[in-house]
C-alpha cells in the first residue's frame, strides 16, 4: 500500500462525520452536508484514478488473519468506482431532503452517515470477510432509520426488512464458508481466477462433493433478496412506504444496487458455469420481476408504493440482462451483445439510483406541503399553483419512463439491444413492462398535476429558490447523461470488456 489510502479514507470519513453529528444536535444536518460533499469529492477523485484497462486499481492490501484467509483488501474498477459515486450522490441527496427531522436529529444523521460508510465499504472490499462486515453494517442503520422515524406501520416494516435481508446474509455466509473450506481463500479476485480456469469446481467437489450448484443457488438467493428478484420482493413495498422518504431514497437509490453489485462482483465471476445451467428459470423470474413489478405499480394509489414497485420493475431490467449474459461467447456477435447488455446494466444502475432518489425527494416535498398526503386521487391540477414543482418532478418521471434525451433511456436501450440477441423471447415479453410503466407514470402526471385544481390546493406552495437550486444539479445530470452517456460509458466500458474476457459460463 503506497501513497494516500484513498479508499480507506473514503470509508472512514462518513464514520468520523457520524460521530461528530451524533453530538451536534440541530447542527447535525450541516455536519452531514459537509461530510457528504467531501465524500463525493473523494469518490470522484477515486473514479479518475481507476486503471484504463478495466482491471482493479487503487489496491490496499494488508494481512489480517492469514490462517483464516482474511485480508484487509480494497480495490475498485469501473464498476466499483461508479457505485461509489452513486452512493455519495444519493447519500448527499438524502441529507438535503431531510429538512424536517426534529426528533433526535443527531442520531438520525449519524445513522445516515454510518449507512453511507457501509455502502462505501461494500463497494470496495475484495475479501469476503471484510466485505461481509460492511454488508451487514449497512443493514443496522437502515433498520433503525425505518424503526425510529418511519410511518404508522414502521415496526412491522422494519422487522420484515431486517429478517428478509438477514436471511439472505445467512445464505451468503454459509456458502462462502463452504467455498473457503474447499479453497482456503476468501479473495474474490483469486476465486474468480480459479473459476475462470476451471479449477474451482473440482476443488469444491474434492472437499465437499458435487455441491457447487447448490452453493451458487445460495449466493443467488442472498443477493436476490437485496435487489430484489421476484418472489423475494415482498419486504420492499412496506419498507419503502413506511420509511421516511429520505431513507427510502437511500434504500432504492443505493442499497438496492448492493445486490446487483454482488451478482456482478461475486456470483457471475465465481459461479458463472452454474449460472449458465440456471439461465432459463432465472430469465423467467427476471421477466416476472419486470412485468409484475410494473402491473403492481399500476394498481397502487399511494405514491410511495407506486414508485416502490416501479423500482422493482426497473431493477428487473438489470437482472434480465445479467442472466441473459450467462452463455458462452461463441462468436463476435454474441460478445458484442453481451458487452451492450452489461454496459446497459451499469448505466441503468446509476441512472435508476439517481432518478428514483429524486422521485422520492419530490414525494417528501409533496408531503411537507400537504400535511402528509400522498394518495394519487387526493391531488389534481397542481401545475397551476406550483409550475416549477410540476415541471421538475415531471422531468424526473419522464426520466423514469425512459424518454429519449434523458438519462433513463440509454441504459434501457442498451439492455434491450443486448438481450434481444441473447434471449429474444425474454426481451419481447419484457416489453410489456415498458408499456405498463408508461401507462402508470403518465397516470401519475395526469392525476397529480393535470386537470382542474381542487379548492384545497389552490394555494399549494411552489418550490422556493433554495429547494429548486438544491434539485437543479440532479435535473441537469439527468439531461447531461441523456445526451452524453459517454461520460459514464467511456469509464466503465474497459471494465465491461475486462470482466467479459475473464468470466466463464
Amino acid at each position: 500500500m503506497s501513497g494516500v489510502p484513498l479508499l480507506t479514507l473514503l470509508t472512514v470519513l462518513p464514520l468520523v462525520g457520524a460521530l461528530i453529528a451524533l453530538f451536534s444536535g440541530h447542527r447535525a444536518r450541516a455536519v452531514a452536508l459537509v461530510t457528504g460533499l467531501v465524500s463525493l469529492a473523494v469518490a470522484l477523485r477515486a473514479w479518475t484514478l481507476i486503471p484504463a484497462n478495466g482491471s482493479i486499481g487503487l489496491v490496499e492490501r494488508l494481512a489480517w488473519v492469514p490462517s483464516l484467509g482474511i485480508e484487509y483488501y480494497l480495490g475498485i474498477d469501473g464498476l466499483g468506482a461508479l457505485m461509489l459515486v452513486l452512493a455519495a450522490i444519493v447519500s448527499l441527496m438524502a441529507v438535503m431532503a431531510s429538512f424536517r427531522v426534529h426528533h433526535q436529529p443527531g442520531l438520525y444523521f449519524a445513522l445516515v452517515l454510518a449507512l453511507e460508510s457501509g455502502l462505501f465499504g461494500a463497494f470496495t472490499a475484495l475479501n469476503f470477510y471484510h466485505w461481509f462486515l460492511f454488508w451487514e453494517m449497512s443493514l443496522i442503520p437502515a433498520f433503525f432509520l425505518i424503526k425510529l422515524w418511519g410511518g404508522p406501520q414502521r415496526g412491522p416494516a422494519a422487522t420484515q426488512f431486517f429478517v428478509y435481508t438477514m436471511a439472505g446474509s445467512a445464505f451468503l455466509l454459509i456458502c462462502f464458508l463452504a467455498v473457503f473450506y474447499a479453497t482456503g481463500s476468501m479473495d474474490f479476485i483469486h476465486l474468480g481466477l480459479l473459476a475462470s480456469s476451471g479449477e474451482l469446481e473440482p476443488m469444491i467437489t474434492a472437499h465437499l462433493g458435487p455441491v457447487g450448484f447448490w452453493l451458487a443457488i445460495g449466493c443467488l438467493a442472498g443477493f436476490a433478496v437485496k435487489v430484489p428478484l421476484a418472489p423475494f420482493h415482498t419486504w420492499l413495498p412496506a419498507a419503502y412506504s413506511e420509511a421516511p422518504s429520505p431513507v427510502t431514497m437511500l434504500l432504492t437509490g443505493a442499497m438496492s444496487k448492493m445486490g446487483l453489485y454482488g451478482l456482478l462482483r461475486i456470483v457471475v465471476p465465481i459461479f458463472g458455469v452454474e449460472l449458465a445451467r440456471l439461465r432459463t428459470p432465472l430469465l423467467v423470474l427476471a421477466v416476472l420481476t419486470v412485468v409484475m413489478g410494473a402491473w403492481a405499480a399500476a394498481a397502487q394509489k399511494d405514491l410511495k408504493r407506486v414508485f416502490a414497485y416501479s423500482s422493482v420493475n426497473h431493477l428487473g431490467y438489470c437482472l434480465l440482462a445479467i442472466f441473459a449474459l450467462a452463455l458462452p461467447a461463441v462468436d463476435a456477435g454474441t460478445r458484442a451483445s453481451q458487452s451492450a447488455a452489461l454496459n446497459g446494466v451499469l448505466l441503468q444502475m446509476f441512472n435508476h439510483g439517481l432518478t428514483a432518489a429524486a422521485l422520492f425527494w419530490f414525494i417528501a416535498l409533496l408531503q411537507a406541503r400537504s400535511q402528509g398526503e400522498r394518495s394519487i386521487d387526493a391531488f389534481g391540477g397542481l401545475r397551476k399553483p406550483a409550475p416549477i414543482f410540476a415541471g421538475l418532478m415531471g422531468i424526473a418521471i419522464f426520466s423514469s419512463l425512459g424518454l429519449p434525451g434523458l438519462n433513463g433511456f440509454v441504459g434501457e436501450f442498451l439492455i434491450f439491444r443486448g438481450v434481444f440477441s441473447l434471449s429474444w423471447i425474454s426481451a419481447s415479453v419484457s416489453i410489456l413492462g415498458l408499456l405498463v410503466t408508461a401507462t402508470f407514470l403518465l397516470t401519475v402526471i395526469q392525476k397529480v398535476f393535470a386537470g382542474p385544481t381542487p379548492e384545497r390546493w389552490s394555494s399549494f406552495p411552489d418550490l422556493h429558490p433554495g429547494e429548486w437550486l438544491a434539485l437543479a444539479p440532479v435535473i441537469v445530470l439527468m439531461f447531461l447523461l441523456g445526451v452524453a452517456p459517454r461520460l459514464i460509458v467511456d469509464s466503465v466500458n474497459p471494465t465491461v470488456e475486462f470482466l467479459l474476457a475473464h468470466w466463464r459460463f
